[in-house]
């Protein structure tokens, strides 16, 4: 069985957020995607604490789509370690889940 995954990418810019959506539902890597925010980060870079407003882009794919979607979000996204999570989906309605294999293609 094809595992689902829930993916979480934290974005400087909403326009970087809509951009990575859209490259990724258009490229049949990803079902579909949903921005959130701005959100407040606050983290340790360099030895010093860092204050951010990010987006947070959520997108529903597959495992199979895992290398290459991690691929393009690194090659588009500007941070030098871009936060990019990947979350198996315990449990999904049938339905749904049949639909985001339907609307991802494996090449």
């Amino acid at each position: 069985m094809t595992e689902l995954l829930l993916i979480r990418v934290n974005c400087p810019t909403q326009e970087l957020a809509y951009r990575l959506a859209e490259a990724t539902v258009d490229g049949r890597l990803a079902a579909c995607a949903n921005i959130e925010g701005p959100i407040r980060t606050i983290y340790r870079w360099e030895g010093k604490l860092a204050r951010d407003e990010e987006y947070v882009l959520w997108l529903k794919a597959t495992e199979e789509l895992w290398p290459d979607l991690e691929t393009l979000i690194i090659a588009l996204h500007p941070a030098d370690t871009p936060a990019i999570l990947a979350f198996p989906i315990a449990n999904a309605p049938e339905k749904f889940a049949k639909w985001v294999k339907g609307e991802v293609s494996v090449s």
